[in-house]
């Protein structure tokens, strides 16, 4: 007797510990870096209506699908300008392993984006292609490894224009806490950048975002005895690495994003979230779900005081987006803190 009536204690006990489990993600205060704002509440509650099993809007866990834009939409647009914008600038101008020796045209577009971060000239129209066969280019030869490593290093540098923080530390606290959420929540989400694929991996491994959740620009890679040989004629040795080619695949925005989104996701994501234009066809292959309802976010750079922003600039496009029907984030009133405490806005230095 004594015996059934610990073993029912037990199972109560489990009971109960597991209804505490079950109820944590509802009375956790998922947002301790936001403000009240209509993006947040419109965010949550979409979330809780779609993950609510007696609603009509509910979607099952395996397709609650969310996709991030990166830079500028959880990371911080700095220097002021992208992340591998500066890194190829520094890689054709100022890395003494490389700059010598690198091509002409890799010098010419690292060039263009130095007098545009230091002079405010204009950068060429379809920078963005130009930019992305020169990366191609000015990183061909290293292994996958060699080249998360260079990667890494340079993040570890203190952010130009901030004191306490690296570009490695420059993420958005309010979006990392969405990331969270959405996890709690059910969702799976994946990063779908304009930037190279495995620049995009090394700055979010220390989120720990998987490898295979990180869409971004490719280029082709190879074996490194591959040589001429096609890789369906030529069989790897355990012995070697993969190495980046010069060969530029695909730049991942606007349209492009989606193609991708469908090839590798192969499901149309519920949530979306971006930052720029570049983000629009995304979003509209969201708001576009034929089965589920879906909502769609844009962030908009108008905090001139702890960011480097136009806040003009933002307005007009904070209009744009919402007419385009999509939910705007306001970085300066939603956003309690940016880039968390300690943090500090400097003048550039060069």
């Amino acid at each position: 007797m004594k015996k059934r009536i610990y073993l029912t204690i037990i199972m109560l006990a489990t009971l109960f510990v597991g209804c505490s489990k079950e109820e944590s993600p509802q009375e956790k205060d998922w947002f301790p870096s936001w403000n009240t704002c209509v993006a947040l509440t419109a965010l949550q509650d979409y979330v809780e209506d779609v993950t609510n099993p007696s609603s009509s809007n509910y979607i099952p866990p395996e397709d609650r699908i969310a996709t991030f834009d990166m830079d500028g939409t959880f990371i911080g647009e700095l220097y002021p300008t992208y992340f591998e914008y500066n890194l190829l600038e520094y890689r054709a101008l100022d890395d003494p392993s490389y700059s010598a020796d690198a091509p002409a045209d890799v010098k010419e577009a690292a060039q263009e984006i130095r007098d545009f971060v230091r002079n405010g000239t204009s950068l060429p129209s379809h920078f963005d292609m130009k930019h992305a066969n020169a990366a191609a280019k000015a990183y061909a030869g290293m292994t996958l490894a060699e080249f998360d490593t260079y990667v890494k290093t340079y993040a570890s540098n203190t952010a130009n224009g901030f004191v306490g923080m690296t570009y490695a530390q420059s993420f958005y606290r309010p979006m990392l806490e969405v990331f969270d959420y959405l996890e709690a929540k059910g969702f799976a989400y994946y990063v779908v950048s304009g930037s190279d694929r495995f620049i995009c991996r090394a700055l979010v491994q220390s989120l720990g975002i998987p490898s295979n959740r990180v869409i971004g620009m490719d280029v082709r890679l190879e074996s490194s005895s591959q040589g001429t040989e096609a890789g369906v004629n030529y069989t790897m040795g355990q012995e070697e690495d993969i190495v980046r080619t010069d060969e530029l695949i695909i730049k991942n925005l606007k349209t492009n994003k989606v193609l991708q989104i469908a090839q590798e996701i192969g499901k149309v994501p519920v949530l979306s979230f971006g930052n720029s234009g570049g983000d629009c066809a995304m979003h509209n292959y969201c708001l576009s779900n034929p089965d589920y309802r879906s909502a769609a976010f844009m962030l908009i750079a108008d905090d001139p005081d702890r960011d480097h922003a136009n806040r003009d600039k933002a307005m007009v496009l904070g209009e744009q987006w919402r007419e385009a029907g999509y939910y705007v984030i306001s970085m300066r009133d939603d956003f309690k803190t940016i880039y968390g405490t300690g943090v500090t806005k400097t003048e550039f230095t060069f």
